[in-house]
Order: C-alpha cells, then structure tokens, then sequence
C-alpha cells in the first residue's frame, strides 16, 4: 500500500486537478439539466463526465508508468500511461457520441428549455473553472518542453510545445481546451434560445461539442496508438547520436534507438572503438558515455555495447552533426 501511495505521489498532477474540477462542474451541470432540461447543458454535462473518469484513469496510469523495472517486466511499465489513455478514449467517444445523438434530435424536435439564470450561472462557473485549469496544464506543457514564459503564454504559446508534453499532460490540455470552447458555445446557444426564439440553436451546440470531443478522441488515440507500439523520438535520437559521436574514443556508430516508454526514453547504442584498447579502458568509454546520456531529459535506461572499428563509415558524421546542432539549439532543456 505505502508503494502504491508513493506512486500516486509521483502521477500527473495537471491529470489530478483536471478530475477533480470537471467532477466538481458534471455534477454542477448534471443538476442544472435535471432543473432546465438544456439539451446543450446535456451534452456540457456528458463532455464534463467524461472528462473527470479520463482524468482519473490518466492520472493513476501515470503514477503506475513510474514503477521501476522488475525482472520480469525490464523495460518498465512506462507504456502503462499510453494503454490508460487508450482506454480513456472509448469514454470520450461514447459520450461524444451520446452528445451528438442528442442534439440531433433536439435539432428535429427543438423544445423550450427553462431556467436562464441556472444554465448561465452553472456555464459560466464552469468556463472560468476549465480556463484555470488549462492555463495550468499550459504551464505544464511549457515547464515539459524547457520553455519558462509567464503572462497568458501557457494558453497562447503552449500550442507549439504540445508535441514535446507528455501524454497525461496533452490529453488534459486537449480535453480542458475542448471544454473551455464547450462551454463558451453552450452559453452563446442559450442566449440565442432565449432571446431569439432560436431553439435550434442548443442542438447544434451539442452536436459542435460532440465533434470536438471526437476530434480529440482521434489525435489522443493516434498519438497513445504509436506510444504504445513503440515510437522513435527523432529529436532525441538526432541528439544523441550528436553526442556519442562527439565522443573522442568513438570511431563510429553502428545503430542508435530510442524508444518513447511513455514519459521516458528507452536508449540503444551501438559504437565502435579502437581495438586495441583494454577492457578496462573501454569500460571507462562506457561509463562515460552512460552519465551523459542519462543526464538527457526523459532517458530512463541506456544499454551501450561497442564493436570494433572495422575502418567502414555507417553513421553519417557530418549530416547527423549538422541535424543534431539544429535540434538541440531549439532544445536548451535538453543540453
């Protein structure tokens, strides 16, 4: 149990706050429905649920990714994060869909919904609160990718960085950003319901919310997909290969992998040295080798293994220097 507790410890934390806050809204929004009977509060309410049991299962497969190694399982568990998040998309899809479904008929049988001030109220909170929170998984986005800007840039710099965010972290920025939108389009459908008599006005809210959340449900599924296959992180691979071959001792590189294991990079290297050098002496090669690429932002493992120089050039020097030196002039957190 104390390990479990010391793993939960370690999950993400945007994941946690985004569950917390989006329960807190569902159940503000299931009670605004169940006053009003707003189709597009409906489908705010399923968008919110949603939210909360993604947040949730995101978060504790986060903490889990972080167990360490054991005998049996020696890659670690950091694909855990990727399965979570697979399995967090089926939420998102059904209750997408139950949100479309619902504002397609709304569409074809519009009816006047009551409670103004509720619906408004209850919106409102909850746009202000899914803001808070992107903002902070923003921060987070920023802090992951190396980047420290202050002001609003965690909500209109995180954009560009969201690639380089871990899986937990895109999934709430995406969620909370679909969320926030929601809701704005939501309170507009009320207004135009109540004071233009356009009652159709809800149903396409819902079915526009409902599209939204299957468009996250796509990039989320796609990129979890990849991670839990076994993506190469061609910056860092570029960066690496940068790095052994700036290595004195090293005459060439054969291979060189790196793995995403969801939050972490999984590192192999194959190089070729001098073979007249001891054991000993390629040893220290490969201790040196080793404390720098696990200084590396993100590497969790590294196995090296060396062959001897056979005189043949396999990596290219000069291109994976020149592309390595771009890459890790855009990536100072990794330096």
């Amino acid at each position: 149990m104390s390990d479990l507790l010391k793993l939960l410890k370690e999950g993400n934390k945007p994941s946690l706050l985004a569950a917390i806050v989006n329960t807190a809204i569902a159940a503000l929004k299931a009670i605004a429905y169940f006053f009003t009977g707003n189709v597009a509060m409906f489908a705010e309410m399923l968008h919110s649920l949603g939210d909360a049991a993604n947040q949730f299962f995101v978060y504790i497969g986060s903490a889990l990714s972080r167990k360490a190694p054991t005998p049996k399982y020696p890659n670690g568990f950091g694909r855990v994060v990727n399965l979570v998040c697979l399995g967090a998309v089926i939420v998102v899809g059904i209750m997408s869909y139950e949100a479309i479904i619902g504002g397609w008929h709304h569409i074809l049988n519009p009816a006047e919904s009551g409670g103004l001030l509720i619906n408004l109220s209850v919106l409102g909170i909850g746009i202000v609160l899914e803001f808070i929170v992107l903002f902070k998984a923003g921060k987070e986005v920023l802090h992951e990718a190396g980047i420290e800007k202050g002001g609003l840039a965690p909500i209109t710099t995180s954009f560009r960085y969201l690639n380089k965010a871990k899986p937990p972290t895109k999934l709430v920025f995406m969620e909370d950003l679909v969320a926030a939108s929601g809701g704005i389009l939501a309170f507009v459908a009320v207004l135009l319901a109540h004071f233009f008599g356009f009652l159709a006005a809800e149903g396409i809210a819902s079915i526009l919310i409902g599209l939204m959340m299957f468009y996250v449900v796509s990039r989320v599924f796609l990129d979890n997909a990849r991670g839990a296959i076994g993506e190469t992180d061609e910056e860092m691979l570029n960066h690496i290969a940068y790095l052994v071959a700036e290595d004195p001792d090293v005459k060439d590189i054969q291979r060189v992998e790196v793995i995403k294991e969801g939050e972490f990079l999984h590192v192999e290297v194959v190089a070729e040295v001098d073979p007249t050098h001891t054991v000993a002496y390629v040893d220290d090669i490969r201790d040196r080798l080793m404390d720098t690429i696990l200084k590396q932002k993100g590497v969790r493992d590294v196995l090296i293994s060396f062959d001897e120089d056979d005189g043949v050039l396999t990596w290219s020097r000069t291109n994976s220097t020149e592309a390595a030196k771009q890459i890790t002039s855009k990536l100072p957190e990794i330096k």
